[in-house]
């Protein structure tokens, strides 16, 4: 779903349209939970986040002042809550984790792959070696600082850009920048040799 089409589904919610609930829930339902898993690292506790960031958003649908902020609006919903479960409670060492969707992109501007390391998408298909793949990716996510987690999530799987990026976490946009950057060098050094290998056997 484009930004345009989630715009468009909450202004018709705050329009009260109700027909649009269902496909409002199960989109940002979706997406919350894919960032919090990754976030929290245990799908229990990405499951209760999610479910919690989304009570909050409809609870607070009418602080939502601009439609075309949505996705910011509501992953600065879902971060919150994640902080606040981790206060709480540590979270489990082992992770389970979806990251289909998680593949070196183009940034706007830019000609390099968004993440400086080798495509994953031409390591050769087996199941296995992908599963392995996968699980390396994981934990590469899981050792990045708190700090530059959420800026490559955020910027690298949520596709926000760096000004919604900023918003979210309530930092300057050359923070962001800054974050990301070295984000994106330490997934290279953790990933780059291995997939390089991978993709080569």
């Amino acid at each position: 779903m484009q930004k345009s089409d989630e715009a468009a589904l909450a202004r018709r919610l705050l329009a009260g349209d109700e027909a649009a609930f269902e496909p409002f829930l199960e989109h940002f339902r979706r997406k919350v939970f894919h960032h919090t898993i990754l976030m929290c690292g245990n799908r229990e506790d990405a499951e209760e986040v999610a479910q919690d960031s989304m009570l909050k958003v409809f609870g607070k649908l009418d602080q939502l002042h601009d439609p075309e902020q949505v996705r910011p609006w509501v992953f600065r919903i879902a971060r919150n809550e994640c902080l606040m479960k981790r206060r709480k409670s540590l979270f489990a060492p082992q992770r389970e984790l979806s990251l289909e969707e998680f593949r070196p992109a183009r940034e706007e501007g830019e000609n390099g792959p968004r993440l400086e390391i080798a495509d994953w998408s031409d390591v050769p298909g087996d199941a296995l070696l992908r599963e392995e793949l996968r699980g390396r990716i994981g934990e590469a996510i899981r050792d990045l600082p708190e700090t530059y987690k959420a800026v490559v999530l955020m910027r690298d799987v949520e596709e926000l850009t760096t000004e919604e990026t900023a918003r979210v976490l309530d930092i300057s946009t050359d923070l962001v920048k800054q974050r990301l950057h070295r984000g994106r060098l330490a997934l290279r050094k953790h990933l780059d040799e291995y997939l390089k290998v991978a993709g080569r056997g």
